[in-house]
């Protein structure tokens, strides 16, 4: 017996996971693209190129008291995956298996590590090299990845950062939009690109650049997660091409020409 229209294929109300979809999306990345949006018009309408003015992540949020910034910086981190926890939830109540059907496990870790490496190597040496030429075109802010005091924590928290990204972006705006997208019927081309133009939205504070950069890194992004089945690769990929952003940025900026800095 076909399923009413009211249904997905799978039996699931409609209209209830169109509902749930939008309220993850507005509790996480959805609504730092508004953000992103925001403040990209706000850079627009300040004086002089966006080449001088500056993004800043990874900042201390507590000036000269580093036990109480790293307290900060951990509950950031720390909240900013609660949506990832709502959306196990969503789909183990589904009774979809929770993360494990987004290949987000250890079931493959050769595999996952393997593969988001080799992703990471080709992804971050293109999009450091646009980076770069967007700065200098005046398309781009100049993007500060690290502003944290010199303390013994800096980078621990710098790689917990990344791998915070990772997972956050790769589960929400990869593997559970293209699942939901598919369950309410959207065509994979339109799902891939729908989730491609979300991730370059919420990098909007960076610049145009930024924006079309990740939107062509979530086009290879959302490919690779229909060819292997998995975001685990994908979350590899993401928190190796921040980590060495971050870390790499923290050891390098001042002492090379090449990098630009606020």
């Amino acid at each position: 017996m076909p399923a009413p229209a009211a249904a997905t294929a799978d039996g699931l109300p409609r209209q209830a996971l169109r509902s749930e979809l939008l309220l993850v999306l507005a509790l996480s990345l959805g609504a730092s693209a508004v953000s992103s949006l925001i403040s990209f018009v706000g850079a627009l309408t300040r004086p002089g190129g966006l080449a001088d003015q500056a993004a800043r992540l990874n900042s201390s949020q507590a000036p000269g008291r580093p036990w109480l910034d790293l307290a900060w910086q951990l509950f950031g981190i720390a909240t900013a995956l609660v949506p990832v926890a709502l959306v196990a939830h969503l789909l183990a109540r589904e009774g979809a298996g929770g993360l494990r059907v987004l290949g987000f496990d250890r079931r493959r870790p050769a595999f996952d590590l393997s593969w988001g490496a080799a992703a990471a190597a080709g992804i971050g040496g293109c999009g450091i090299g646009l980076y770069l030429l967007a700065q200098a075109g005046g398309f781009n802010l100049t993007v500060e990845p690290e502003s944290l005091p010199d303390v013994w924590w800096k980078y621990p928290v710098l790689i917990a950062s990344a791998v915070q990204n990772s997972v956050l972006e790769e589960v929400i705006v990869v593997g559970y939009l293209l699942r939901r997208l598919d369950q309410l019927g959207w065509s994979p081309l339109a799902s891939l690109f729908a989730s491609a133009v979300l991730r370059g939205s919420y990098h909007l504070y960076q610049g145009i650049g930024g924006f079309f950069g990740n939107l062509a890194m979530g086009l290879v992004f959302g490919l690779l997660y229909r060819r292997w089945g998995r975001v685990g690769p994908l979350v590899a990929a993401h928190a190796l091409i921040d980590i060495v952003a971050f870390v790499g940025y923290a050891l390098l900026a001042g002492r090379v020409d090449w990098l630009p800095t606020p």
